[in-house]
């Protein structure tokens, strides 16, 4: 309560007004006179037509200008001409032109019949306030590197959730998207500078450091900044080192109340699938690949009974998204709001698989002379689900749709069992395959999560001087999870042991309290200005859980009892708890003369309990010096009426630590025995984690230079930024000996790694000052990032088994990570082609014994011995995850009553591991892909030969064909391909309603809308996607083990005010 006795301290000793202090002696006589003065000007007032012309700059007119009455409910839109008639109610009056691209515009109409007006482009947008945390400031004094984001550009697409709709908005920003049903995205900002801790910027909501998840709805959101340099960063500090985004949702806005709903249904599929054999062409296929082996075919395919079922078919459907929203907003001098409902729902492109929210905003503010408060209110619900896929049993539906023998029947009486009571298709030995029936994992699992969240804050703020502004912003975030896994009687797979029925459920709550007192400043001294904020917060973050689960269901007429007290079989119990605190100090100070020489300078503060006593505190800096050089007098550059250099320079931190890492615990069990006769089993202690008790933050260096200009009467703007980030103290694992503490733990955390980014961004838009005759109008804006990291510093991680020398990389699968390299790349064995004769195999130095005319002919780098063996030895570095641009394009367009948004982004230089490929071309337990033409000596191809790798259990079974199984070995580079794409992200087409239409509806506006999402991708990637979550998003980010793919969305949509 203590930081509300501070603001309580101040209000009281405030005046509230200037008029509390006035005499009130004359109240009664007053106020009769008033009302008797508001009956007789309400007798005598009548309404008036007031009539105009709209045009830009070059005397063009301009259509579909909104022109509304301040205070009242008047409004009219300007016709194709420019004109524009509206009926005002009050005298004086004061008209409002708003339109898109163009600055608004308030202009008094008193005594007037005739108003003509001429609205200016806001091509620069150079006085739009951008927030940067804790403050707001013009964007034309940034010193640091930020990008604003068009909200307008976010809403046209069909989002579960802000970070999806952020792809290709701003330079320097990543996004790799999902299509499952409440899945979210993978965000980078400028690089990435950890490998093992968590990469994802940090996201400010109205104040509040949270998660924009699925639980947000983004037509709430106002505005978006994205910060990227230590000046715009720093002030969060140790968290701050990712990037920042800084969200901040609608409020009221003085007038009438005014209330807009929107409904959306999306049509939603998978954009491509992989085009798999059917049956018949997969017995012809398979036959011939058991008889190059020498071996009999398997039963199914030498009886085949024509059972054809196409897998995907079976398992992926068109699914649907409906989306609406309906908002509440207005407000008076005094008070404003702003509330909203919205409701979503994702009915999966794969079966049992969907996802819903509810959501609930209220937005107020209320003030009274030097006094402000508020509130910012969210309430969500979400519910998801989907089949169960936990542990060994779960699969990957992207694999075992398209692995899945098309001659395997979906049911049959054939496989019903005792395990198998539902007799659902699975492989035996007369079809072989592991792959997973996921028609029957669907039916027989189910996995759900109930999430409801609560996240809010209330703040007052009070004007201590005409210059000084104190705030006390009080924030509370509590969520509440429940998630349930289902497991019936059944089996989905060959081989598979027979599971108990079972359920589990899991029950967490979060809960994290933030204090905040700042102080903002904001003072001109002729041609000094000064402005900025200093402030300490405190925020605590705990997490309690617990779980409980039970074998053998109870079940009646087909049917479970889902709790777990009616269970009879084995139980199991867990639970969790932990708390975190973060006090912090900062400050940032902003100072500008005469508008030409500017600087920033920024700090923070933290102290944080996830670190030992001797790290727990860090200190986080940033500087920035800019130069408005078109202010100058000897500036005399026509073409570019703005132009502003920067620089800045500053550390930034992460905290990449759970809870209590920095101490090591001793598990006691009653384990040992000792002497002879009666034995006693003694208590005995040991070791299961070693920690490096000096743990700290992981540090950030960042230096940025850039400038930005507006071109050609302003019509053209331009950023380019140039930056350098080294991060220090980065998190590793160093390899110790298990007796020492780290059985089961890849090793001891400690820091000692470091990582470099660089790059490249360019951020380009053109918004003509001018509308054609016809009333055309567009703009275009485009942005472009090169990116590079590389590796500095490993520390010491032991000896490299084959050079012998210090080992100055990590491994992790078919990736390296090696200093002076760069983060996840491929390190696979080459290939040459394919052996075309016995010949080549007899001249090349590889593969002795092995080989036949049509393997795969592998590159021997390093020769250990003399029997010319391709082994792990012979890996080398083929390329890498990261794309050497990526880009962004957006272009609007407004034609009469049509508008049209289109969005396009490309990755550019990028390479992928397709390891569904090497699954499918594997030769082995799964399908076949449609068009493969294997080699033969008749008719030589780029693919290898047919036949069948079946491993045996006899060491140097001769029929086993060793050549088989080494074309399909995983550690080479036939399975990378170019990930470069082009892809047309989003297009919108709307049509507003004509006036006259709305007229006879009596509604002020009414939009339809038909979009399309992802409508094609320009890729030779041969995988469902090139837009790739890798199988570990920072050591191997570009290896494809069949992520959800984004969906293609078609969409109908209307919105109207009312």
């Amino acid at each position: 309560m203590i930081h509300f006795a501070v603001l309580l301290g101040l209000l009281s000793s405030v005046p509230l007004s200037r008029s509390d202090a006035a005499p009130k002696a004359s109240l009664v006589n007053t106020s009769r006179y008033s009302m008797l003065q508001e009956i007789s000007s309400s007798d005598v007032q009548q309404t008036k037509i007031l009539t105009g012309t709209v045009t830009d700059l070059n005397g063009n007119p301009i259509q579909g200008v909104s022109v509304t009455e301040k205070g009242t409910n008047s409004a009219a839109i300007t016709a194709a001409n420019g004109r524009y008639s509206i009926s005002v109610q009050r005298d004086p009056a004061t008209l409002i032109f708003s339109y898109v691209g163009y600055r608004n515009l308030e202009v008094p109409a008193a005594g007037k019949q005739t108003l003509d007006v001429v609205l200016q482009a806001d091509a620069a947008d150079l006085d739009e306030v951008v927030v940067i945390g804790y403050q707001s400031i013009r964007k034309k004094d940034l010193t640091g590197a930020a990008s604003v984001v068009s909200v307008r550009n976010t809403e046209a697409k069909v989002a579960r959730s802000l970070p999806e709709a952020l792809q290709g908005q701003s330079s320097g920003l990543v996004v790799r998207n999902s299509g499952g049903p409440g899945q979210g995205a993978v965000v980078n900002i400028r690089g990435l500078s950890t490998l093992y801790g968590n990469a994802n910027p940090l996201y400010v909501i109205d104040g509040m450091l949270s998660d924009p998840n699925v639980t947000i709805n983004t037509n709430d959101i106002e505005s978006i900044q994205v910060l990227k340099d230590a000046s715009a960063a720093a002030i969060y500090g140790a968290r701050s080192a990712n990037g920042v985004i800084i969200i901040t949702t609608k409020k009221g806005k003085t007038g009438p109340m005014q209330v807009n709903a929107s409904a959306r249904y999306s049509v939603t599929n998978l954009p491509k699938m992989y085009d798999m054999m059917n049956g018949p062409e997969y017995v012809a296929m398979n036959r011939q690949a058991y008889e190059n082996a020498g071996y009999t075919p398997q039963a199914s395919v030498a009886n085949y009974d024509g059972t054809d079922v196409n897998w995907a078919d079976e398992l992926f459907r068109t699914g649907g998204i409906q989306d609406y929203n309906v908002s509440i907003a207005g407000g008076g001098e005094t008070s404003k709001y702003y509330m909203s409902g919205s409701y979503f729902k994702d009915v999966g492109t794969m079966i049992e698989r969907k996802f819903d929210r509810a959501a609930f905003r209220i937005n107020t503010e209320g003030s009274r002379g030097r006094v402000r408060v508020g509130e910012n209110i969210l309430i969500s619900s979400s519910y998801g689900q989907s089949p169960f896929s936990g542990g060994a049993f779960g699969g990957n539906p992207f694999y075992d749709a398209f692995n899945m023998l098309p001659i395997i029947p979906i049911k049959g009486q054939e496989f019903i069992s005792e395990a198998n009571p539902g007799g659902w298709g699975i492989g035996s030995n007369n079809a072989r395959t592991y792959s997973r029936n996921q028609v029957a994992q669907a039916y027989i699992t189910n996995s759900s999560y109930n999430y409801v969240k609560i996240m809010g804050n209330l703040y007052g703020e009070v004007d201590v001087l005409d210059w000084l502004t104190y705030r006390l912003n009080a924030g509370l975030e509590t969520s509440f999870d429940k998630n349930t896994a289902l497991r019936g009687k059944g089996i989905w797979y060959w081989n598979q042991i027979d599971p108990p029925t079972r359920i589990d459920e899991e029950r967490s709550q979060f809960l994290s309290y933030l204090f905040e007192h700042t102080l903002n400043f904001n003072k001109t001294i002729d041609k000094h200005q000064l402005n900025g904020v200093v402030g300490y917060t405190q925020q605590t973050i705990g997490r309690t859980g617990i779980g409980a689960g039970k074998t053998n269901l109870l079940a009646s007429a087909d049917e479970y009892f889902t709790t777990i007290n009616s269970a009879t079989g084995e139980s199991i119990a867990s639970g969790s708890r932990g708390r975190n605190f973060i006090d912090s100090w900062l400050g940032r100070l902003n100072y500008t003369y005469d508008d030409r020489y500017l600087a920033t300078f920024t700090f923070r503060s933290d102290k944080d309990s996830r670190f030992g006593k001797t790290y727990r505190n860090g200190f986080f800096p940033s500087g920035a010096l800019a130069w408005r050089l078109s202010n100058e007098d000897f500036y005399n550059v026509s073409w570019m009426p703005d132009f502003k250099l920067r620089g800045s320079y500053g550390v930034l931190g992460a905290v990449n630590l759970s809870n209590y890492q920095y101490v090591g615990f001793i598990n006691q069990a009653p384990r040992a025995v000792f002497g002879s006769g009666a034995q006693e089993t003694q208590v005995g202690g040991a070791q299961v984690t070693l920690v490096d008790p000096n743990l700290r933050w992981e540090e950030k260096a960042t230096l940025n230079l850039g400038f930005d200009a507006a071109l050609f009467n302003s019509q053209f703007t331009l950023s380019v930024d140039a930056f350098r980030a080294v991060t220090s103290d980065v998190l590793l694992f160093l390899p110790i000996p298990g007796y020492l503490g780290s059985v089961g733990s890849p090793g001891l955390m400690t820091n000692i790694g470091s990582i470099e980014n660089k790059g490249l961004e360019f951020e380009l838009s053109y918004r003509p000052t001018s509308t054609r005759e016809d009333g055309f109008r567009w703009d275009i804006s485009g942005n472009l990032s090169f990116i590079r990291n590389k590796v500095l510093s490993l520390g010491n991680l032991g000896i490299d088994p084959i050079t012998g020398l210090p080992r100055n990389y990590i491994q992790s699968g078919n990736t390296r990570t090696q200093v002076g390299r760069s983060i996840g790349e491929y390190y696979v064995i080459l290939t040459d082609g394919l052996f075309q004769n016995q010949a080549e195999i007899d001249a090349h130095r590889a593969q002795a014994g092995i080989a036949k005319p049509g393997d795969v002919r592998y590159v021997n780098l390093l020769d250990r011995g003399t029997d010319n063996d391709i082994t792990p030895d012979d890996r080398t570095y083929a390329g890498s995850p990261w794309p050497v641009f990526t880009s962004g394009i957006i272009w609007n367009a407004y034609y009469k009553n049509f508008t049209f948004n289109m969005q396009l982004y490309g990755v550019v230089g990028t390479k992928l591991y397709n390891d569904l490929r090497r699954d499918f071309d594997g030769m082995g337990y799964s399908n076949y892909r449609r068009g493969i033409v294997p080699w033969t000596a008749e008719n030589p191809t780029d693919f290898p030969r047919l036949g069948v790798s079946y491993t045996s259990n006899t060491p140097g079974d001769p029929s086993v064909d060793q050549g088989i199984i080494s074309n399909v070995r995983g550690d080479t580079d036939r399975w990378l391909e170019n990930g470069s794409y082009l892809r047309l992200s989003n297009v919108q087409l709307g049509y507003n309603m004509p006036q006259s239409i709305l007229k006879r509806l009596h509604i002020p506006s009414l939009q339809v809308y038909v979009s399309g999402q992802n409508l094609f991708t320009i890729t030779n990637y041969t995988g469902l996607d090139p837009d790739v979550v890798g199988a570990n998003a920072n050591l191997e980010p570009g290896v494809d083990v069949g992520a959800w793919p984004p969906n293609r969305i078609f969409s109908f949509g209307i919105s109207l005010g009312l």
